[in-house]
C-alpha cells in the first residue's frame, strides 16, 4: 500500500507531511505504515483513498475495477481532475464522488471568476 502511495505522492507532487496535515492523520502513523509495523485501518484508508480521488481498492493494489471508479460520471471526473491540476482551485477537489458534473462546472466557474476579480483580471 505504501508503495501506491508514494506513486501517488509523486504524481500529486505532494509530500507525506502535507497529506498528514489536510486528512489529520499522524505523520507518525504514515511512518509506521511505510516502515511496516502497522496496517493502516479502513478510515484512514478512506481518508488518504479521498485526497487523492481513488479508490480504496486502486490504493491497495494500484488498479481500479471496472465499474469501482471515484467518481461515478465521467464528465465530473474530466472536471474534478482540471480542478486538482490547480493550485487555486484545489479545495473544490473534496467535493461528494457523486456530485453532478453540471453542479461541479458550476462550483469551478465561480471560482475562477473569483480568483480573475481577486487579482484585478476581470470577467
Amino acid at each position: 500500500m505504501y508503495e501506491i502511495f508514494e506513486k501517488l505522492l509523486k504524481a500529486h507532487g505532494e509530500t507525506a507531511y502535507k497529506v498528514a496535515k489536510e486528512t489529520g492523520i499522524a505523520t507518525a502513523t504514515l511512518t509506521q505504515w511505510k516502515n511496516g509495523t502497522s496496517t493502516p485501518k479502513q478510515e484512514k484508508l478512506q481518508k488518504i483513498a479521498d485526497h487523492f480521488g481513488v479508490t480504496i481498492d486502486y490504493l491497495m493494489t494500484g488498479k481500479e475495477r471496472e465499474g469501482d471508479k471515484y467518481y461515478l460520471n465521467e464528465e465530473t471526473a474530466r472536471i474534478a481532475q482540471e480542478i486538482f491540476e490547480s493550485k487555486e482551485l484545489r479545495m473544490l477537489f473534496k467535493t461528494s464522488r457523486d456530485i453532478a458534473p453540471e453542479r461541479l462546472k458550476a462550483y469551478h466557474d465561480m471560482m475562477v471568476r473569483m480568483e480573475r476579480l481577486e487579482y484585478g483580471e476581470g470577467d
